[in-house]
């Protein structure tokens, strides 16, 4: 039987995801979300100093367009001459740049301006959702979901999703911490990414389900 596309758990996560996108989206200029967004500034702020400063910076320079095309390239390149796997590079290239097209036509429809509490760097465009925080979830998650089946240890894949989730995360909280984001901005970015990286896996599986399934098809009538 022909594998038919079904609902799994990776799909759940789809709807769950968009659901609460829709939630914050729905709600981005309501009291409660600016209450929210000021307690978490507050608090995030309220850590600063010259050493933490600079650490943000790192994390938000390395979330940036430029490094995320460098590190995508790198990995666009590992897939395709050291693994030789031309559709999980489809899958990858399909997940990092729909996200940036995705976010731009986000920012436009919700058009939500910037913080302008105290910005430690300065930034242009409207900020809902972040950008940073789409393209770093996209980035990592996808690099972690296709490592995961060639790391054999326990502990390699526990290292892998860790490092995939301290650097979605501080890449999120450097936006919040330098003042050019919303927290509702960042939340908003991972949901978003959220959606079409897990409707990317969803899809992925049902097509290796596919091939494998019209390989066994083509052994049995060799």
């Amino acid at each position: 039987m022909i594998p038919k596309l079904k609902i799994t758990f990776v799909l759940i996560l789809c709807i769950l995801s968009l659901l609460c996108f829709s939630l914050i989206a729905s709600h981005i200029l309501g009291q409660q979300i600016a209450q929210f967004d000021h307690n978490v500034i507050t608090f995030i702020q309220g850590m600063e100093s010259p050493g933490l400063t600079l650490l943000m910076k790192v994390f938000t320079f390395i979330g940036s367009t430029p490094i995320v095309i460098v590190i995508a390239l790198s990995a666009i390149l590992f897939l395709y001459f050291v693994l030789h796997h031309r559709f999980e590079l489809v899958f990858f290239v399909s997940i990092v740049a729909g996200t940036g097209i995705i976010n731009l036509l986000l920012k436009l429809y919700f058009a939500r301006q910037r913080p302008d509490l105290h910005r430690l760097i300065q930034e242009t465009g409207y900020s809902f959702p972040s950008g940073h925080s789409m393209e770093a979830f996209a980035l990592y998650a996808s690099l972690a979901f296709l490592l995961w089946r060639h790391i054999c240890t326990r502990i390699g894949r526990t290292i892998n999703i860790l490092i995939c989730i301290v650097m979605i995360g501080l890449i999120g909280i450097s936006r919040i911490y330098l003042g050019v984001h919303y927290p509702s901005d960042v939340i908003g970015g991972y949901l978003a990414s959220g959606v079409y990286f897990t409707l990317g896996v969803w899809l992925f599986q049902w097509y290796k389900e596919y091939r494998a399934y019209n390989k066994k098809v083509k052994q049995k009538t060799s």
